[in-house]
C-alpha cells in the first residue's frame, strides 16, 4: 500500500510560483509512475503532468512550458509551477501506479493523495 501526501499549496499572486511536493510513505515510489491532477470548483478532475519510472515527462497543453515535474529522490515527486494565473486555481492531487506508458486519466492511477489547495489571485 502506498500513501501519498501533497504539500506546498497556498495563495500566490498572478505571475508567481509555487512548488508542490508529493511524498510517499509505506514504500518507495521509484517504481511507480506519478501524476499530478487538479480539480477546480464545479469542474472535473483534470490531468496536469506525469513522470515515468525512468523520468520521462508529459504535460497538459495548458501547463506545458510553465510547469515542471521531477523526481529527485525515491520517495518524493515535485511539481514546479511558474507564471501562475487565476485559471490555475484548484485543488492539486498526486497519484501513482505501477504500470508503464503515458497515463493522463484518473482511472489509470491506483493511489491518490488528499490534495493541496492552490489559489492564484489576479
Amino acid at each position: 500500500q502506498v500513501q501519498l501526501v501533497e504539500s506546498g499549496g497556498g495563495l500566490v499572486q498572478a505571475g508567481g510560483s509555487l512548488r508542490l511536493s508529493c511524498a510517499a510513505s509505506g514504500r518507495t515510489i521509484k517504481n511507480y509512475r506519478v501524476g499530478w491532477f487538479r480539480q477546480a470548483p464545479d469542474k472535473e478532475r483534470e490531468f496536469v503532468a506525469t513522470i515515468s519510472q525512468n523520468t520521462n515527462t508529459y504535460y497538459a497543453d495548458s501547463v506545458r512550458g510553465r510547469f515542471s515535474i521531477s523526481r529527485d529522490n525515491p520517495n518524493t515527486v515535485y511539481l514546479q509551477m511558474n507564471s501562475l494565473g487565476p485559471e490555475d486555481t484548484a485543488v492539486y492531487y498526486c497519484a501513482a501506479d505501477r504500470s508503464y506508458g503515458i497515463h493522463t486519466t484518473t482511472r489509470e492511477y491506483d493511489y491518490w493523495g488528499q490534495g493541496t489547495q492552490v489559489s492564484v489571485s489576479s
